[in-house]
């Protein structure tokens, strides 16, 4: 069996408003690439340990939208969605974020951007994720929320099925 790297997400803060995720993976980039993009694939790890999938809608194309719900183990609902900014296979990938019902104006209008970048590390995948928000206050609401221990949950999962899938 391959050697798993559970629990190994990096969390920083390279400038005030935003949130960077280093993460390597023992699975070559393509498979981690398509665990992060084909939706029966993405409904096994993203909810993590926090509860059950119910929907994921992806259109990865630019322009294209997506939208991710699962109902936690609480019985409460939590649902993102957004739309494709830059798409480029086993790469990179550009998209918007908004945290449906989070309080305050509306977060389409001014939406979160993140960029996925896919990198090739020999056998392993090196997979970062830049968080770009509009103030320090955002940002500090995101971490205080507990996006951490949920984050490296589904990281944990996502390298799991890229590895079922060699």
């Amino acid at each position: 069996m391959t050697p798993t790297t559970t629990h190994s997400a990096v969390v920083s803060f390279p400038a005030p408003t935003q949130i960077l995720v280093t993460r390597d993976f023992a699975a070559p980039r393509h498979l981690v690439y398509r665990a992060h993009v084909e939706p029966d694939l993405v409904a096994r790890w993203w909810a993590g340990d926090r509860g059950v999938v119910d929907r994921i809608d992806i259109d990865l194309r630019v322009g294209g939208r997506w939208r991710y719900v699962m109902t936690a183990h609480e019985g409460f609902q939590v649902a993102f969605h957004g739309e494709y900014r830059v798409v480029v296979p086993d790469e990179t990938i550009v998209y918007t974020e908004v945290f449906e019902g989070a309080p305050g104006p509306d977060p389409d209008a001014d939406p979160v951007v993140c960029t996925s970048t896919f990198t090739d590390r020999g056998a392993g995948t090196r997979l970062t994720v830049l968080t770009e928000v509009s103030s320090v206050e955002l940002r500090d609401a995101i971490v205080a929320s507990g996006m951490e221990v949920g984050l490296q949950e589904g990281l944990d999962r996502l390298e799991q099925v890229a590895l079922s899938l060699a």
